[in-house]
Protein backbone atom coordinates (compact mmCIF):
# COMPACT_ATOMS: atom_id res chain seq x y z
CA UNK A 1 0.00 0.00 0.00
CA UNK A 2 1.58 3.32 -1.07
CA UNK A 3 -0.50 5.77 1.39
CA UNK A 4 -2.00 4.95 4.88
CA UNK A 5 -4.90 7.30 3.98
CA UNK A 6 -6.80 7.87 0.71
CA UNK A 7 -6.64 11.91 -0.75
CA UNK A 8 -9.07 10.44 -2.95
CA UNK A 9 -11.76 10.26 -1.04
CA UNK A 10 -15.80 10.66 0.09
CA UNK A 11 -17.64 11.58 2.98
CA UNK A 12 -20.91 9.56 1.61
CA UNK A 13 -17.66 6.18 1.37
CA UNK A 14 -15.74 6.92 4.54
CA UNK A 15 -16.16 4.73 7.63
CA UNK A 16 -15.49 7.05 10.63
CA UNK A 17 -15.68 4.82 13.11
CA UNK A 18 -15.23 7.09 16.21
CA UNK A 19 -13.73 4.88 18.88
CA UNK A 20 -10.45 6.17 19.92
CA UNK A 21 -11.11 9.38 21.46
CA UNK A 22 -12.72 12.64 21.85
CA UNK A 23 -11.76 15.65 20.19
CA UNK A 24 -13.02 19.53 20.06
CA UNK A 25 -11.84 21.96 17.38
CA UNK A 26 -10.99 25.85 17.30
CA UNK A 27 -10.49 27.68 14.52
CA UNK A 28 -11.80 24.79 12.97
CA UNK A 29 -12.68 26.74 9.40
CA UNK A 30 -13.89 24.10 7.39
CA UNK A 31 -13.27 21.21 9.18
CA UNK A 32 -10.00 20.14 7.77
CA UNK A 33 -8.81 18.96 11.08
CA UNK A 34 -11.49 17.57 11.81
CA UNK A 35 -12.05 15.17 9.04
CA UNK A 36 -8.42 14.13 9.99
CA UNK A 37 -9.45 12.99 13.25
CA UNK A 38 -12.12 11.20 11.91
CA UNK A 39 -10.56 9.20 9.29
CA UNK A 40 -8.22 8.20 11.74
CA UNK A 41 -11.17 7.12 14.32
CA UNK A 42 -11.69 10.05 16.60
CA UNK A 43 -15.22 11.61 17.33
CA UNK A 44 -14.85 15.27 17.16
CA UNK A 45 -17.89 16.82 19.57
CA UNK A 46 -17.40 20.33 18.56
CA UNK A 47 -16.07 22.88 17.24
CA UNK A 48 -15.67 27.32 17.68
CA UNK A 49 -15.33 29.32 14.46
CA UNK A 50 -15.51 33.15 14.24
CA UNK A 51 -16.39 33.21 10.17
CA UNK A 52 -19.77 32.33 10.03
CA UNK A 53 -19.87 30.96 6.65
CA UNK A 54 -16.98 28.84 7.25
CA UNK A 55 -18.97 27.86 10.35
CA UNK A 56 -22.04 27.28 8.37
CA UNK A 57 -20.18 25.07 6.06
CA UNK A 58 -18.73 23.29 8.81
CA UNK A 59 -21.98 22.25 10.37
CA UNK A 60 -23.54 21.39 7.15
CA UNK A 61 -20.63 18.60 6.36
CA UNK A 62 -19.91 17.38 9.89
CA UNK A 63 -23.20 18.00 12.09
CA UNK A 64 -21.37 18.87 15.52
CA UNK A 65 -23.25 18.57 18.63
CA UNK A 66 -21.53 21.31 20.44
CA UNK A 67 -20.61 24.45 17.76
CA UNK A 68 -19.60 27.90 19.03
CA UNK A 69 -19.62 30.47 16.36
CA UNK A 70 -17.78 33.31 17.90
CA UNK A 71 -14.71 34.82 18.60
CA UNK A 72 -11.69 32.26 20.41
CA UNK A 73 -11.47 35.47 23.28
CA UNK A 74 -15.17 35.32 24.00
CA UNK A 75 -15.05 31.50 23.63
CA UNK A 76 -12.60 30.98 26.28
CA UNK A 77 -14.44 32.83 28.79
CA UNK A 78 -17.49 31.27 28.47
CA UNK A 79 -19.06 29.69 32.21
CA UNK A 80 -21.56 27.12 30.40
CA UNK A 81 -19.71 25.04 28.49
CA UNK A 82 -20.46 21.31 29.05
CA UNK A 83 -19.15 18.61 31.13
CA UNK A 84 -17.91 16.79 27.70
CA UNK A 85 -15.48 19.84 27.17
CA UNK A 86 -13.80 19.37 30.37
CA UNK A 87 -13.03 15.69 29.39
CA UNK A 88 -11.19 15.95 26.10
CA UNK A 89 -8.68 13.33 24.97
CA UNK A 90 -7.23 16.00 22.37
CA UNK A 91 -8.00 19.94 21.58
CA UNK A 92 -7.14 20.75 18.44
CA UNK A 93 -6.63 24.34 16.96
CA UNK A 94 -4.90 26.34 13.75
CA UNK A 95 -4.73 29.42 14.93
CA UNK A 96 -4.89 31.92 12.20
CA UNK A 97 -0.91 32.26 11.25
CA UNK A 98 -0.91 34.66 8.03
CA UNK A 99 1.46 37.36 10.26
CA UNK A 100 4.08 34.84 10.29
CA UNK A 101 4.13 33.41 6.93
CA UNK A 102 7.18 33.96 4.80
CA UNK A 103 4.67 35.01 2.05
CA UNK A 104 2.85 38.03 4.01
CA UNK A 105 4.10 41.12 5.78
CA UNK A 106 5.86 39.32 8.53
CA UNK A 107 7.08 41.86 11.35
CA UNK A 108 5.56 44.96 9.74
CA UNK A 109 1.83 42.94 10.62
CA UNK A 110 2.98 41.81 14.08
CA UNK A 111 0.90 43.31 16.83
CA UNK A 112 -1.81 45.11 14.41
CA UNK A 113 -5.35 43.82 14.05
CA UNK A 114 -6.79 42.28 11.25
CA UNK A 115 -9.86 40.90 9.35
CA UNK A 116 -9.61 37.90 6.75
CA UNK A 117 -12.99 38.78 5.07
CA UNK A 118 -16.09 41.05 5.62
CA UNK A 119 -17.98 39.58 8.40
CA UNK A 120 -15.16 39.02 11.06
CA UNK A 121 -14.18 40.18 13.86
CA UNK A 122 -10.71 41.76 13.95
CA UNK A 123 -8.19 40.12 15.11
CA UNK A 124 -4.40 40.53 16.27
CA UNK A 125 -3.41 37.70 15.08
CA UNK A 126 0.06 36.83 16.83
CA UNK A 127 -1.83 36.68 19.91
CA UNK A 128 -4.40 34.05 18.66
CA UNK A 129 -2.11 31.69 20.04
CA UNK A 130 -2.14 32.43 23.56
CA UNK A 131 -6.11 32.78 23.11
CA UNK A 132 -5.83 29.31 22.51
CA UNK A 133 -3.70 28.00 25.21
CA UNK A 134 -5.87 29.76 28.07
CA UNK A 135 -8.19 27.85 26.27
CA UNK A 136 -6.47 24.22 26.68
CA UNK A 137 -5.59 25.66 30.39
CA UNK A 138 -9.00 26.17 31.35
CA UNK A 139 -10.24 22.53 29.40
CA UNK A 140 -7.52 20.32 30.34
CA UNK A 141 -7.47 17.82 27.61
CA UNK A 142 -5.13 15.15 27.76
CA UNK A 143 -3.25 16.46 24.68
CA UNK A 144 -3.32 19.52 22.82
CA UNK A 145 -2.41 19.95 18.94
CA UNK A 146 -2.08 23.30 17.01
CA UNK A 147 -0.62 23.85 13.74
CA UNK A 148 1.05 26.83 12.23
CA UNK A 149 3.27 27.94 9.31
CA UNK A 150 7.21 27.18 8.56
CA UNK A 151 7.57 31.17 9.15
CA UNK A 152 6.99 31.12 12.69
CA UNK A 153 10.48 28.90 13.25
CA UNK A 154 12.20 31.63 11.31
CA UNK A 155 13.86 35.01 12.34
CA UNK A 156 12.10 36.91 14.90
CA UNK A 157 9.49 35.08 15.33
CA UNK A 158 11.45 32.74 16.83
CA UNK A 159 10.58 34.75 20.13
CA UNK A 160 7.20 33.64 19.98
CA UNK A 161 7.91 29.86 19.82
CA UNK A 162 9.55 30.54 22.94
CA UNK A 163 6.98 32.43 24.56
CA UNK A 164 4.43 29.59 23.29
CA UNK A 165 6.49 27.22 24.77
CA UNK A 166 6.35 29.22 28.20
CA UNK A 167 2.55 29.82 27.70
CA UNK A 168 2.29 25.90 27.89
CA UNK A 169 4.38 25.29 30.49
CA UNK A 170 2.25 27.49 32.61
CA UNK A 171 -0.94 26.10 31.94
CA UNK A 172 0.23 22.27 32.71
CA UNK A 173 2.06 21.29 29.57
CA UNK A 174 5.02 19.70 28.28
CA UNK A 175 5.28 20.46 24.47
CA UNK A 176 7.41 19.99 21.43
CA UNK A 177 7.28 21.44 18.27
CA UNK A 178 7.58 19.41 14.86
CA UNK A 179 7.98 20.52 11.13
CA UNK A 180 6.46 18.74 9.06
CA UNK A 181 5.86 18.51 4.98
CA UNK A 182 2.55 17.33 3.64
CA UNK A 183 3.80 15.89 0.39
CA UNK A 184 6.06 12.95 2.42
CA UNK A 185 2.27 11.94 4.38
CA UNK A 186 0.03 10.41 1.35
CA UNK A 187 -1.08 14.72 0.84
CA UNK A 188 -0.29 15.75 -2.80
CA UNK A 189 0.92 18.78 -2.08
CA UNK A 190 4.44 20.95 -0.96
CA UNK A 191 3.32 22.11 2.72
CA UNK A 192 5.22 22.06 5.50
CA UNK A 193 3.48 23.16 8.20
CA UNK A 194 4.64 23.41 12.34
CA UNK A 195 2.86 21.14 14.96
CA UNK A 196 2.94 21.70 18.25
CA UNK A 197 2.02 18.75 20.34
CA UNK A 198 1.61 19.35 24.63
CA UNK A 199 0.82 16.81 26.96
CA UNK A 200 -0.72 17.41 30.03
CA UNK A 201 2.48 17.13 32.86
CA UNK A 202 0.14 14.59 35.13
CA UNK A 203 0.33 12.24 32.48
CA UNK A 204 3.58 11.86 31.00
CA UNK A 205 4.72 9.30 33.40
CA UNK A 206 2.48 6.90 30.81
CA UNK A 207 4.30 7.55 27.87
CA UNK A 208 7.75 6.04 27.07
CA UNK A 209 10.99 8.52 27.66
CA UNK A 210 12.45 10.42 24.67
CA UNK A 211 15.44 9.04 23.47
CA UNK A 212 17.58 12.24 24.82
CA UNK A 213 18.14 12.18 28.22
CA UNK A 214 17.57 15.74 28.88
CA UNK A 215 14.48 15.88 27.00
CA UNK A 216 11.30 16.43 29.29
CA UNK A 217 8.85 15.22 26.26
CA UNK A 218 7.96 11.62 25.47
CA UNK A 219 9.72 9.69 23.01
CA UNK A 220 6.93 10.12 19.70
CA UNK A 221 8.51 9.13 16.14
CA UNK A 222 6.77 11.91 13.40
CA UNK A 223 9.06 10.78 10.45
CA UNK A 224 6.93 10.29 7.73
CA UNK A 225 8.52 9.02 4.04
CA UNK A 226 5.24 7.99 1.79
CA UNK A 227 6.48 8.67 -1.93
CA UNK A 228 5.19 12.04 -3.36
CA UNK A 229 1.63 12.27 -5.52
CA UNK A 230 2.68 13.64 -8.59
CA UNK A 231 -0.24 16.40 -10.09
CA UNK A 232 -0.24 14.28 -13.51
CA UNK A 233 -1.69 10.92 -11.40
CA UNK A 234 -4.77 13.04 -10.44
CA UNK A 235 -5.68 16.17 -12.07
CA UNK A 236 -9.11 16.53 -13.78
CA UNK A 237 -9.92 16.27 -17.31
CA UNK A 238 -10.37 20.24 -17.71
CA UNK A 239 -8.96 22.90 -15.99
CA UNK A 240 -11.00 26.53 -14.85
CA UNK A 241 -10.71 28.68 -17.73
CA UNK A 242 -10.12 32.08 -15.89
CA UNK A 243 -8.78 34.70 -18.00
CA UNK A 244 -5.28 35.30 -17.38
CA UNK A 245 -4.09 39.14 -17.00
CA UNK A 246 -1.81 40.62 -19.76
CA UNK A 247 1.25 40.31 -16.78
CA UNK A 248 0.57 36.73 -16.34
CA UNK A 249 0.65 35.92 -19.94
CA UNK A 250 4.20 37.83 -20.31
CA UNK A 251 5.14 35.79 -17.84
CA UNK A 252 4.33 32.44 -18.69
CA UNK A 253 6.08 33.32 -22.36
CA UNK A 254 9.53 33.88 -20.26
CA UNK A 255 9.11 31.39 -17.94
CA UNK A 256 12.13 28.70 -17.40
CA UNK A 257 11.74 24.97 -16.64
CA UNK A 258 12.46 25.23 -13.16
CA UNK A 259 10.51 28.08 -11.88
CA UNK A 260 7.42 27.24 -10.18
CA UNK A 261 5.60 30.56 -9.25
CA UNK A 262 4.59 33.56 -11.37
CA UNK A 263 6.77 35.66 -8.43
CA UNK A 264 9.44 33.24 -9.48
CA UNK A 265 9.62 34.59 -12.99
CA UNK A 266 8.87 37.98 -11.54
CA UNK A 267 11.90 38.39 -9.53
CA UNK A 268 14.14 37.35 -12.45
CA UNK A 269 12.86 39.00 -15.09
CA UNK A 270 11.25 42.40 -12.91
CA UNK A 271 13.26 42.45 -9.93
CA UNK A 272 9.58 42.09 -8.23
CA UNK A 273 8.33 40.15 -5.20
CA UNK A 274 4.68 39.76 -6.81
CA UNK A 275 2.92 36.57 -7.33
CA UNK A 276 4.65 33.94 -5.44
CA UNK A 277 1.31 32.34 -4.06
CA UNK A 278 0.33 32.15 -8.30
CA UNK A 279 2.12 28.40 -8.35
CA UNK A 280 2.37 27.01 -11.83
CA UNK A 281 1.95 23.34 -11.82
CA UNK A 282 3.19 20.55 -14.51
CA UNK A 283 1.78 16.41 -14.58
CA UNK A 284 5.24 15.23 -13.10
CA UNK A 285 5.48 18.01 -10.66
CA UNK A 286 4.44 17.59 -6.43
CA UNK A 287 1.55 20.95 -6.02
CA UNK A 288 2.67 23.72 -4.69
CA UNK A 289 0.52 24.69 -1.26
CA UNK A 290 -2.55 25.52 -1.82
CA UNK A 291 -3.30 28.99 0.15
CA UNK A 292 -6.49 31.44 0.42
CA UNK A 293 -5.44 34.19 -2.02
CA UNK A 294 -3.48 32.26 -4.75
CA UNK A 295 -3.83 30.28 -7.65
CA UNK A 296 -2.52 27.28 -8.81
CA UNK A 297 -1.95 26.90 -13.20
CA UNK A 298 -1.97 24.44 -14.58
CA UNK A 299 0.81 23.85 -17.03
CA UNK A 300 -0.18 21.19 -19.48
CA UNK A 301 -3.45 23.11 -20.86
CA UNK A 302 -2.62 27.18 -19.33
CA UNK A 303 -5.80 26.90 -16.99
CA UNK A 304 -6.32 27.42 -13.57
CA UNK A 305 -7.11 24.25 -11.07
CA UNK A 306 -10.45 22.71 -11.09
CA UNK A 307 -12.40 22.56 -8.22
CA UNK A 308 -11.53 18.93 -8.11
CA UNK A 309 -8.21 19.76 -8.40
CA UNK A 310 -7.82 21.88 -5.46
CA UNK A 311 -9.90 19.14 -3.14
CA UNK A 312 -8.07 16.51 -4.16
CA UNK A 313 -4.51 18.36 -4.00
CA UNK A 314 -5.92 19.32 0.03
CA UNK A 315 -6.90 15.43 0.61
CA UNK A 316 -10.43 17.05 0.99
CA UNK A 317 -13.62 15.04 0.18
CA UNK A 318 -14.34 15.18 -3.42
CA UNK A 319 -18.69 15.41 -2.29
CA UNK A 320 -18.01 18.27 0.30
CA UNK A 321 -20.03 21.03 0.02
CA UNK A 322 -18.40 24.12 0.47
CA UNK A 323 -21.92 26.20 0.47
CA UNK A 324 -20.65 29.99 -0.34
CA UNK A 325 -17.50 29.34 0.32
CA UNK A 326 -14.99 29.32 -2.80
CA UNK A 327 -13.24 25.95 -2.47
CA UNK A 328 -10.14 26.71 -2.88
CA UNK A 329 -10.38 29.40 -0.36
CA UNK A 330 -11.56 26.82 2.21
CA UNK A 331 -9.24 24.60 1.23
CA UNK A 332 -6.22 26.76 1.48
CA UNK A 333 -7.32 28.14 4.81
CA UNK A 334 -7.84 24.43 6.24
CA UNK A 335 -5.39 21.76 7.45
CA UNK A 336 -4.95 18.92 4.86
CA UNK A 337 -7.15 15.75 6.40
CA UNK A 338 -4.69 13.45 5.57
CA UNK A 339 -2.33 14.96 7.10
CA UNK A 340 -3.82 15.26 10.66
CA UNK A 341 -4.81 11.72 10.38
CA UNK A 342 -1.40 10.45 9.93
CA UNK A 343 -0.10 12.42 13.13
CA UNK A 344 -2.89 11.54 15.25
CA UNK A 345 -2.77 8.19 14.15
CA UNK A 346 1.27 8.04 15.26
CA UNK A 347 0.31 9.24 18.67
CA UNK A 348 -2.84 6.83 19.30
CA UNK A 349 -0.42 4.07 18.51
CA UNK A 350 2.69 5.28 20.18
CA UNK A 351 1.10 6.37 22.86
CA UNK A 352 -2.01 3.86 24.09
CA UNK A 353 -1.65 4.82 27.81
CA UNK A 354 -2.94 8.38 27.26
CA UNK A 355 -6.55 6.42 25.44
CA UNK A 356 -7.30 4.55 28.18
CA UNK A 357 -9.60 5.51 30.99
CA UNK A 358 -7.73 7.14 33.88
Amino acid sequence: MRHKFPYNWTLKDANFTKDKGSVFSTFACGGGSTMGYKLAGFDVIGMNEIDPKMAEAYIANHKPKYSYIEDIRDFKKRSDLPGELYNLDILDGSPPCSSFSMAGSREKGWGKEKKFREGQVAQTLDDLFFDFIDLAKELQPKIVIAENVKGLLLGNAKQYVAKIGQSFNDAGYTVEKYLLNASKMGVPQRRERVFFIAVRNDLTNLLPRGLDLFSTFPELDLYFTEPGILFGEYRSETGNFDKLTDRQKRLLRLRLPNEKSFGEVSLRVDNKLSGFTDMIVNDNDISGTITANGKNFRAIDDTWFSDADYSLTGSFPLDYNHLANKPQYLIGMSVPPVMVAQIVTRIYDQWPKLFEEN
